[in-house]
C-alpha cells in the first residue's frame, strides 16, 4: 500500500502580488502553545460606529430611567446620577469581560477586544482601558485617542496602550464541510494520518473541478486500483465510512 503521508491536495493558486504593508491590518501571534493566531486589527471609523451604537443604547435606557423616577422628586435624581456614572464607566468594562470582548455595538460591528497576545480581555484590563477613556476624550470628541490611534499600527487608543490591548474583528464561526451523500465503504488498514488525508479530499472535493479530482484521486490508484471517476468515487465511499456514515 503506499505511503499517503507523502502526498498532499493542494490546488495551484495564483501568484498574488502583497498588499503594501501599511494597508495591512492582519497581525499573525504565536500563543505559549505554539499556535499562531491571524487577528484583523479594527480601525477607528468601525470603532466610531461601534462607539454610537453603544452611546444610543445607553443613553436611551437613561432617558427612560429618568422618565420613570420622576415620580421620586430629588431623590429620583440622585438615583439618577449613580445610574449616569455607573453606566458610563462599567457599561463597557462589563460587556468585554463577559459577553465575549463585545459591547451590542461591538457586537453587531462584529468587533472584539482582547489582550495584545490574543488572550480574553480581564477584569484589570478592561478597567483600565474605560477609565483611560476621559483621557482619550481630551480635548474634545477623542481628539487624543483618534491621534494614537492613528500614530501605531494596532489603531490603540491611549488605554489601549495602557492596558495592553487591541480591538479585532470577530471571526465568523466556522461552517463543517459536508461529505457529499453516496455508498459508504469500509476501507483497508489505515493510519490515522490517511484515513485524515482521504476525508481531506472528500470534503474539498466541491472546491476542485472533476478533472482536478481525477488527478488527485490518480496518486492514490495504486491503492484503490481504480482510475479517473471511478477513483474518486471509491475515495469518497472511504471517506463516508470514515466518517461514520454508514449503518
Amino acid at each position: 500500500m503506499p505511503c499517503f503521508s507523502t502526498i498532499s491536495f493542494r490546488q495551484p493558486r495564483p501568484a498574488i502580488m502583497p498588499e503594501p504593508a501599511l494597508l495591512d491590518t492582519v497581525r499573525q501571534i504565536e500563543t505559549p502553545e505554539g499556535i499562531t493566531l491571524n487577528l484583523r486589527v479594527a480601525g477607528p471609523v468601525a470603532r466610531a460606529l461601534a462607539w454610537v451604537i453603544d452611546l444610543l443604547i445607553k443613553y436611551t435606557a437613561l432617558l427612560a430611567l429618568l422618565s420613570a423616577l420622576t415620580i421620586l422628586s430629588r431623590g429620583g435624581l440622585g438615583i439618577w446620577l449613580i445610574a449616569l456614572f455607573l453606566t458610563e464607566w462599567l457599561y463597557p468594562a462589563l460587556f468585554e469581560v463577559y459577553a465575549g470582548g463585545a459591547t451590542p455595538g461591538k457586537k453587531a460591528l462584529g468587533l472584539m477586544v482582547v489582550h495584545a497576545n490574543g488572550s480574553p480581555v480581564d477584569w484589570s484590563a478592561a478597567l483600565i482601558r474605560n477609565l483611560l477613556r476621559a483621557a482619550d476624550f481630551l480635548p474634545v470628541l477623542y481628539g487624543f485617542g483618534v491621534i494614537a490611534m492613528l500614530s501605531n499600527r494596532d489603531f490603540q487608543r491611549l488605554g489601549d496602550l495602557a492596558a495592553g490591548t487591541i480591538v479585532i474583528y470577530r471571526d465568523p464561526p466556522a461552517i463543517a464541510p459536508v461529505l457529499s451523500p453516496g455508498p459508504a465503504l469500509p476501507p483497508p488498514p489505515l493510519t490515522l494520518a490517511e484515513q485524515q488525508l482521504i476525508i481531506n479530499f472528500a470534503e474539498r472535493g466541491a472546491t476542485l473541478n472533476p478533472a482536478r479530482q481525477a488527478e488527485l484521486a490518480e496518486l492514490l490508484a495504486g491503492f484503490t486500483r481504480l482510475s479517473g471517476i471511478a477513483g474518486v468515487e471509491r475515495l469518497r465511499a472511504y471517506a463516508r465510512w470514515l466518517a461514520g456514515d454508514h449503518p
